[in-house]
């Protein structure tokens, strides 16, 4: 459905069809959707609570993982509700303003938590490579503004899809077949040019993506040359100890994302839609679900405060 007039180029509200083909298996599915989103906000929640109450913890490596937690938790938050709501209510309607709120902030925290692995990524290089002035080139002052500089840069590069998309004018319906406003599935219902919109999706994936996995390729490059130039067998074991947790979340982030973006332009002939739409989900949902319990599992600090932290309200409910 359009506008009252029915000339408009804009429509009046999309609507989300959620896992095409597969309506009837919709609660079903939802259930691991559910369980995942739990996990990731209990699990990122509950980082920044133990790295704000946990004076260990106060150390750059850890306010970037709060930060990282914090973005995993808003990009779940931004798009899992209404998905669920589909799935469970079949309330499938989005206003065409909401979708493109949406739309923006799931690309821009999309692009935020790639910044921020970066970030973390440069941070252990500082510390192995030269770590007697670590606590003097990350302080909280570079901390803040190399963070605000990484955010100002996903806003700034995903503003611009909310106009692109816009000024199209739309002629080919309303039903996007999708669980949320994709920057691209809302552009394919346009009867316009969407080239450009495109082009500058490829060129804003490389400006972030492309710079970002750059960056930490030549990190990862600097510390295995450090590492392997140490003396000791348990030093050197010890230094690619402190990374194996970053790794992890860079694989767990990238690979999904990597997989989402080659099949989405190459493989739409060749790979059946709602396996799209899996994929995309589990890119946007499985980061933020294993990134707390690989944190959680690989780090002493993080472990031994929740610990300290359960064990602490444990005696304060005794002595309630």
């Amino acid at each position: 459905m359009y506008g009252a007039n029915s000339s408009s180029p804009t429509p009046r509200y999309f609507i989300l069809s959620g896992i095409p083909g597969l309506e009837a298996a919709h609660i079903w599915i939802s259930l691991p959707f559910c369980f995942m989103y739990i996990i990731a906000m209990v699990g990122n929640c509950g980082l920044i609570y133990l790295i704000s109450h946990e004076e260990v913890l106060h150390r750059p490596m850890y306010y970037f993982l709060a930060l990282l937690s914090f973005t995993d938790v808003s990009g779940c938050t931004s798009f899992v509700p209404n998905m669920l709501c589909i799935f469970w209510f079949s309330l499938k309607e989005i206003d065409f303003n909401a979708c493109l709120v949406q739309m923006f902030f799931i690309h821009m925290l999309t692009g935020m938590e790639s910044g921020v692995l970066m970030l973390m990524a440069l941070d252990r290089y500082v510390a192995i490579c030269y770590p007697l002035r670590y606590s003097s080139i990350l302080t909280n002052t570079t901390i803040t503004k190399i963070g605000l500089a990484t955010f100002m840069r996903s806003v700034l590069l995903m503003i611009p899809f909310s106009f692109l998309i816009k000024r199209l004018p739309y002629c080919r319906g309303n039903l996007i077949h999708h669980t949320y406003c994709d920057h691209m599935s809302v552009a394919k219902l346009s009867c316009g040019n969407v080239k450009i919109n495109a082009i500058y999706g490829l060129i804003a994936a490389i400006l972030i993506g492309g710079f970002d996995m750059f960056c930490i390729s030549v990190s990862y490059t600097m510390i295995i040359r450090a590492v392997l130039n140490l003396s000791s067998t348990d030093a050197r074991h010890k230094a690619f100890s402190t990374c194996t947790s970053h790794l992890c979340a860079i694989v767990i982030t990238y690979v999904p994302a990597f997989f989402n973006f080659f099949t989405h332009r190459f493989g739409e002939l060749t790979i059946p839609h709602h396996i799209h739409i899996f994929i995309a989900n589990l890119y946007l949902l499985l980061p933020p679900t294993l990134n707390p319990i690989v944190y959680g599992v690989k780090t002493k600090q993080i472990r031994e405060g929740v610990i300290k932290l359960f064990f602490r309200e444990k005696e304060i409910s005794t002595m309630k």
